[in-house]
């Protein structure tokens, strides 16, 4: 299965019917390709949307319907627009139940870095800063390494997205918690094992007496 997908899936089974959730730019669209027909969800895009669809049918694009990276999507009937002052409130007041965010790396007590690489041109942080600090709970979606190096650090050598921690990372790899802010493993991907997981993660986890196999 590709890793992108194996991600999204898994994610996919942390939301809730009536939960309001912002997915981030990458893997984090992806996720609601897998959610539940009977899953009742909200999706808003921090740049003034609840309830966006999935993308729409070539020719079928309208030019003011966009994600916050702006590519093209659709909205659901009963689906609200609104400036960005108030879709930032939503999110700096706490509204936003779950924020889905890629990353480029979280450290061993859940430290997000995932808006800069110094020295590179880089869109820049968006909505990340608001929804690691403002939302109720954070899920990082993330390939475990990128070329051969991981993603789960000891320490992030990136500007942090926000001192408060994030709650999960899923990676094609792994599900990571931090509870008592200590990485923690709490699934493998199907056919990883424990030990496969340990050898390509930087950070030190710890690991639980049984470690279940994602069920996706």
């Amino acid at each position: 299965m590709d890793p992108q997908i194996i991600i999204a899936r898994r994610v996919a089974k942390e939301l809730k019917t009536g939960n309001l959730v912002n997915l981030g730019i990458g893997i984090p669209t992806l996720v609601a390709n897998y959610v539940p027909s009977d899953l009742k969800v909200f999706f808003q895009s921090e740049n003034g949307l609840i309830g966006t669809g999935p993308i729409p049918e070539q020719g079928m694009a309208h030019p003011t319907l966009t994600d916050a990276g702006g590519r093209p999507i659709s909205a659901l009937p009963g689906a609200s627009t609104f400036d960005s002052a108030m879709s930032f409130g939503l999110i700096r007041g706490g509204h936003v139940d779950v924020t889905v965010l890629g990353g480029l790396q979280v450290d061993a007590h859940g430290h997000l870095a995932n808006w800069m690489i110094p020295g590179k041109m880089v869109p820049g942080m968006g909505g990340a800063m608001d929804l690691v600090s403002g939302a109720k709970r954070v899920i990082v979606a993330m390939q475990h390494a990128a070329k051969g190096k991981s993603k789960i650090v000891a320490k992030c050598s990136l500007p942090l997205t926000s001192a408060r921690p994030v709650h999960l990372v899923v990676t094609d790899m792994a599900v990571i918690g931090f509870p008592g802010g200590r990485a923690t493993l709490l699934e493998t991907a199907p056919g990883i094992s424990v030990g496969e997981v340990m050898a390509v993660t930087e950070a030190e986890l710890v690991i639980q007496d049984t470690v279940p196999e994602m069920r996706l």
